[in-house]
């Protein structure tokens, strides 16, 4: 996969857990975990959206720029696997919000992910 295909990747990640927050959050599903994204959640879905856009693309865009250096590389591939864990958290709240609730195996799977995840990267 090319750099630039995995900078389009993050940012499409990004936009979709910003749409999913919204959706949760004003669904009374699930909360905004980080302060500053929640307090602009609070202000309107514009403030945050844009925030959270422009943060996102500022990130692929440098990530894509540097993808020459190592560490740029290796900061792709973890920011990825991070946003692919966290939209298996949105599926499960989705799941959770519409009365599905996961047995004990599923929910197992899902905590030990990020840790099998990341080994996947080293």
């Amino acid at each position: 996969m090319s750099a630039f295909s995995k900078s389009l990747l993050l940012f499409v990640l990004n936009w979709l857990d910003a749409q999913l927050t919204i959706v949760w959050v004003r669904a009374g599903v699930a909360t905004e975990g980080n302060g500053l994204m929640a307090h602009l959640l609070n202000a309107g879905n514009a403030p945050f959206l844009l925030t959270k856009l422009s943060i996102g693309a500022l990130a692929a865009y440098t990530l894509y720029r540097c993808a020459h250096l190592p560490l740029a590389r290796r900061g792709m591939q973890l920011v990825l696997g991070l946003y692919l864990a966290l939209m298996l958290v949105h599926a499960a709240t989705g799941a959770s919000a519409f009365g599905w609730h996961a047995p004990d195996a599923l929910a197992s799977l899902i905590t030990y992910l990020p840790n099998n995840l990341l080994a996947l990267f080293s």
